[in-house]
């Protein structure tokens, strides 16, 4: 992400724009989006844009002019026409008129819905007054770091005129929403010089009457202030770093790998959550620095971030060598202190209408010398608050070199993250999926039945880690999953199971990627046929090596870190009808699947008493898209039943009571069964996946 002193780039396309003449909805998309795209000028889902555009009346055929703003909830980087709000100008300006103090507030809320334009228009974001009674035909509300600098500096009204020359105003902090819409209406109508003005604590408002214009002037305002800074370098960054050294970052990677379960698990005690972990140097100056602790008790000013990202981070001290146990009793009681300081908080501020107190365990977590952790429901929502974090930092650093950094009154940090509207816009979020809020990790993840279970978990809302041994296809995988599920949700990791230090790699890896793991499937296999007087011992190591011997070193592995985490957690092993059923030709692949069956029955009795629950699933002939067949492995059976290869599904399904194909999804389901909590107090299962071989029944 860029620092404190990196100007925005102009990057309006005119030919683009002159394509879009004479569309001005999608000029103010186009605009929006490349606003938006930019995490300098404002992150995910902050800031708003607005168009003010003339349209007939679908019933009386009249023209009105119409609010398109950016709807509630949406991205400004990815938004499109369906996201925005479209709303009567006339309706709107006549809110007015209703509106007498900021007791009214809440309720103006209500009447949004009779200016709309569009029955089926996005619904409008509490900042919707702020761009319909600014006159200005467009009109950019944004959060660049340079300026939520100058906006959270102790002196920020002086500051503003010194850096702008009078054509910015100032508002001190009010709370979004139809007061605050009102006082700039009325600043902006008293200093008709002014093209925009600087929100105390928040952010930016500017206005222009084309959108080209007003993009403009936007980044103009930007880089005027992200100037303005430079001319108050001098002092080090956050007062200097007070570490002597810190680890390298390998150093780092191995001890955020050790560290994240536990941290995990304290962080879930209320809710489960996903991790995420940053060593950028931002990060890295400013938990080492002599200034962290005091500016991080100050907590983020700019709603846009502390709604994301709680007001303040929990702070670690600096042990880096200190073990899981060690490292879990040290930081218990600091994750006790930082729930009881937000309960007080809570308490402090609270009144009759307030929601519920929300989880008041920490989203961000410093460690000096080693780096950030956030925990939010999933891998995209960690990761973004980890960016407003860092912007966060951002806006302390420029405050400091203004003259001091303020945060919030806590009142009006309460004022804003327990609204009553800000409750009912995370009640309009669309529920959970059953695997929200876990991490899976499956093996043979490139193709086959591990390719349908990475799809089915994560359509149901995990977030997976792939490991395959074939780094090519692991590839066309991730790319694919990724464009589907959000390259958030996917990591690859390549690994040869017969190696201990690879799959020790690759869990390490994935705790990073995911911030933790939940869900274990031990798929990846292969299959080597042959009579037993010719079958060879480094055939049959081959296939030991990789599923029994594979699996159990996945397992280990990853059973340390669901310890560590405290949180249970689920391991499928993908066995075989083989598993249980004696057949010609087979006595390597048959005996190594009953052993791999085995191995998860004794993992079962071992790891009840820790919330681990251990199954299986025996799957048969399942064809389609397997690596296993692809390998001579369809030559041999179908030689040994008589058959084709071009038959040979069609013989396995009609040996079976169903006389049905099992294909790769069928498998998923059954996994997805097992870990979707249905069955939930299962473990020790074998569940066949075979179409229905008499012979294959557990017993």
């Amino acid at each position: 992400m860029a620092t404190i002193d990196e100007i925005v780039e102009d990057r309006w396309d005119v030919n683009l724009a002159r394509a879009l003449a004479d569309d001005p909805v999608g000029l103010l998309v186009y605009r929006s989006n490349l606003l938006g795209s930019d995490l300098w000028i404002t992150n995910f889902a902050g800031g708003n844009t607005s168009g003010k555009i003339v349209a007939s009346d679908p019933v009386t055929g009249d023209p009105v002019t119409v609010l398109w703003v950016k709807g509630s909830g949406g991205d400004l980087g990815t938004l499109t026409h369906e996201g925005l709000a479209q709303l009567r100008m006339d309706r709107l300006l006549a809110l007015r008129a209703r509106y007498r103090d900021s007791g009214d507030e809440d309720a103006m809320v209500a009447f949004y819905d009779h200016c709309l334009f569009h029955p089926k228009s996005r619904a409008p974001s509490i900042d919707t007054p702020l761009h319909a009674l600014i006159p200005a035909r467009h009109v950019d509300h944004l959060h660049p770091d340079a300026v939520i600098a100058i906006a959270a500096a102790r002196d920020g009204e002086t500051i503003t005129r010194e850096a702008f020359g009078g054509k910015v105003g100032w508002l001190g902090w009010v709370r979004p929403g139809f007061e605050l819409a009102t006082r700039i209406a009325d600043l902006a109508s008293a200093n008709p010089e002014l093209v925009g003005v600087i929100l105390g604590g928040h952010g930016i408002i500017s206005w222009a009457d084309t959108s080209e214009a007003c993009y403009r002037r936007s980044i103009g305002l930007i880089n005027q202030a992200v100037s303005f800074l430079a001319t108050r370098r001098g002092r080090p960054r956050f007062g200097g770093r007070v570490l002597a050294a810190a680890p390298t970052p390998a150093e780092r990677r191995a001890i955020a790998a050790a560290a994240l379960p536990v941290l995990r698990g304290l962080a879930s005690r209320q809710t489960r959550k996903i991790g995420r972990f940053v060593d950028s140097d931002q990060i890295l100056d400013f938990a080492a620095s002599a200034d962290c602790q005091r500016l991080s008790a100050l907590g983020t000013s700019c709603p846009d971030h502390f709604l994301r990202t709680k007001v303040t981070p929990l702070l670690l001290p600096f042990e880096p060598e200190v073990g899981a146990k060690a490292l879990a009793d040290g930081s218990r009681p600091l994750f006790d202190v930082y729930a009881d300081s937000h309960a007080a908080y809570y308490k402090a501020h609270a009144h009759a209408g307030s929601p519920a107190m929300r989880d008041p365990q920490p989203v961000v977590i410093l460690w000096p010398g080693i780096g950030m952790f956030t925990f939010a429901k999933d891998a995209a929502t960690a990761r973004i608050a980890g960016e407003y974090f860092i912007n966060a930092v951002n806006v302390m650093e420029g405050a400091e070199r203004l003259g001091g950094y303020q945060g919030l009154p806590p009142a009006d940090a309460f004022s804003i993250e327990y609204w009553a509207l800000e409750e009912a816009k995370l009640k309009r979020l669309p529920p959970e999926r059953p695997l929200a809020r876990r991490a899976a990790l499956v093996s043979g993840a490139a193709g086959g039945i591990g390719l349908a279970v990475a799809r089915r978990f994560l359509a149901e809302g995990a977030a997976v880690a792939l490991l395959d041994v074939d780094a090519t296809k692991l590839a066309e995988t991730t790319r694919e999953l990724a464009s589907r599920f959000g390259a958030d949700n996917v990591a690859p990791f390549v690994a040869d199971l017969r190696d201990p230090a690879a799959i020790e790699a690759a869990i390490e890896g994935a705790t990073l990627a995911l911030g933790g793991l939940d869900l274990l499937v031990n798929n990846a296999g292969l299959s080597i046929a042959g009579d037993v007087d010719v079958f060879t011992i480094d055939q049959f190591d081959l296939m030991h090596d990789v599923m029994t011997r594979g699996s159990l070193l996945l397992s280990q592995a990853f059973v340390r870190r669901l310890k560590a985490q405290g949180l249970g957690g689920d391991i499928l092993y993908i066995a075989s009808k083989n598993a249980v059923v004696a057949g010609p030709s087979n006595v390597a692949y048959g005996s190594v699947k009953a052993a791999q069956a085995h191995q998860a029955r004794l993992l079962a009795a071992e790891l009840g008493r820790f919330g681990i629950r251990v199954n299986t699933i025996n799957p048969d002939a399942v064809i389609r898209g397997s690596g296993i067949w692809a390998a001579g492995w369809a030559e041999d059976r179908a030689r040994a039943h008589g058959v084709t290869v071009d038959n040979l599904p069609k013989h396995y399904a009609q040996r079976t009571l169903l006389s049905v194909e099992v294909l790769p999804e069928d498998v998923a389901d059954a996994a997805f069964c097992f870990v979707g909590g249905a069955l939930s107090k299962t473990t020790g299962a074998m569940l066949p996946v075979d179409g229905g071989i008499p012979a294959a029944f557990p017993r």
